[in-house]
């Protein structure tokens, strides 16, 4: 079955065992070019995993995952690793910055990874810095600045290349919620304006209201759907090797 011509993302019966516990069972699902989708789902409900899944974190033995209509679950390890640095970006609830480089070295660090020239990625740095009410801090290393900050850093340096397709996993889950409420108007703003599709794994409602559409797990599969059978076909397994 090929997928839509209009989901960037598009996935069929992913199944996932995570240490011995079935994580996903039989997840599909599509996401169209510029969407906001809104994973939900108590915590431990397979939100993360799904997002990891169709990242090409975690790979694919024999289900599927396509990516502007490219398998993603035959590539290669190189070539997956090569994808998330290129095209997609990843935003965890935790900001893990590299300690020894300031705040704009940490946000232009896509950039300057793919040989950007170092002003013209300061710049882009410098821009989503001054978005994300953290400019004043670009010369800080992560020591100095708050939590909050350093996720703020976190998300400038998401957003920094314009990835085709942003993962969000609990993106403000450790912050206090003015310190949320404004990471997530930059980061819809910012999806909006360039066409940036977003998956954002959340266990709060009101952060799920601000996508174009939800999707809700429950113990591993899609609410309202039924789990396929022990060795239906179409099912996904993946580990945790890559």
């Amino acid at each position: 079955m090929a997928p839509p011509d209009n989901d960037v993302l598009w996935a069929r019966s992913l199944h996932c065992t995570l240490g011995g516990t079935e994580a996903l069972s039989g997840v599909s699902l599509g996401v169209r070019e510029g969407e906001i989708l809104a994973v939900t789902g108590p915590r431990g409900s397979g939100k993360t995993t799904l997002l990891r899944c169709l990242s090409g974190e975690l790979p694919v033995r024999q289900g599927e995952v396509w990516f502007n209509s490219a398998p993603v679950h035959t590539l290669a390890p190189a070539a997956r690793e090569r994808l998330r640095r290129e095209r997609f970006g990843w935003i965890g609830p935790e900001p893990c910055l590299v300690p020894e480089l300031t705040a704009w070295e940490n946000a232009a660090l896509p950039l300057l990874l793919r040989k950007v020239p170092g002003r013209a990625a300061r710049a882009a740095a410098a821009e989503w810095l001054d978005r994300l009410d953290i400019g004043a801090a670009a010369r800080t290393r992560p020591h100095g600045l708050t939590h909050a900050q350093r996720q703020r850093v976190a998300v400038a340096r998401a957003l920094v290349a314009a990835p085709t397709v942003l993962f969000a996993d609990e993106p403000t889950a450790a912050l206090h919620r003015a310190d949320g409420a404004q990471v997530l108007r930059t980061l819809t703003a910012a999806a909006r304006s360039h066409g940036i599709t977003v998956l954002l794994a959340t266990h709060d409602d009101e952060v799920a209201a601000l996508a174009d559409r939800t999707v809700t797990l429950l113990d591993g599969h899609r609410a309202g759907s039924v789990p396929p059978a022990s060795g239906a076909e179409g099912v996904a397994a993946c580990s945790l090797s890559v």
